[in-house]
């Protein structure tokens, strides 16, 4: 029952407990001890809005993707050095990826330029980090399973007489 809950939740994170209760033909005082379970579990981290900040005026924000090639460090794995990383203001998002390259991490800031003074001073220069590649990203069509500047055409068929 709790992953239905939580598809509902990804899904709309708005949806009120009542509302999950009819769909799943539960009791609301059922679904909300479940969600606060979730929640107090860490299951549930955080509710999250997706902004499309392109129609927002002055919001541009420019995002890069960094792929980091890193040594890891002696009992302690890819850990320690993710964390140094991820704990940086500027990082968005930080995975630990198979291939070439050991941790992907997504980074934003104002400008290229201060993107690039991150990867330059900051993170090229953390103990272990060995090398990494920057790939800016141009235009996002689709975030955390939405899409992006798509208006929703109306699916009726006009009328004719």
């Amino acid at each position: 029952m709790k992953e239905k809950i939580l598809k509902l939740l990804e899904h709309d994170a708005k949806i009120k407990p009542e509302q999950i209760a009819a769909l799943l033909a539960l009791p609301e005082e059922e679904v909300k001890r479940q969600i606060s379970e979730l929640e107090e579990s860490k299951t549930i981290v955080q509710y999250k809005t997706i902004i499309d900040w392109e129609k927002v005026a002055g919001g541009d924000m420019v995002y890069a993707f960094i792929e980091v090639k890193v040594t890891p460090e002696r009992d302690l794995g890819f850990d320690a050095v993710a964390k140094r990383i991820y704990r940086f203001p500027e990082v968005h998002s930080l995975y630990l990826i198979s291939g070439d390259y050991d941790l992907a991490v997504v980074v934003e800031g104002k400008t290229m330029k201060e993107v690039a003074y991150f990867v330059a001073e900051k993170l090229a220069t953390l103990e272990h980090v060995q090398s990494t590649a920057t790939h800016f990203v141009l235009k996002k069509y689709k975030v955390d399973g939405e899409i992006l500047g798509e208006v929703e055409k109306v699916k009726r068929l006009p009328v004719t007489p």
